[in-house]
């Protein structure tokens, strides 16, 4: 399940793990802010209940959108958003 909020500066999506199988191990929820600069991803740690941030340029978040369809390989994303593979 994922939600989707428009904010004053940002797009918020938060992703929600869920299971029906109790044997599962879910994680937790990751909210993804996209700002008009950079995308940041936090999740909390369950141990110690402290935050992860990563924060991505827009370019950044292009790659790998295009790497998770893509053969092992070195790539670069040309300005037409078609992918060449080096």
């Amino acid at each position: 399940m994922f939600t989707i909020e428009h904010e004053f500066d940002a797009t918020v999506i938060t992703l929600v793990d869920e299971g029906d199988d109790p044997r599962d191990y879910l994680q937790e929820d990751i909210t993804i802010q996209s700002f008009e600069d950079c995308v940041v991803l936090e999740q909390v740690d369950d141990q110690t209940e402290a935050v992860h941030r990563i924060v991505f340029s827009h370019a950044q978040l292009r790659e790998l959108a295009a790497a998770l369809n893509l053969p092992e390989g070195v790539y670069r994303l040309r300005a037409t958003e078609k992918t060449e593979k080096k």
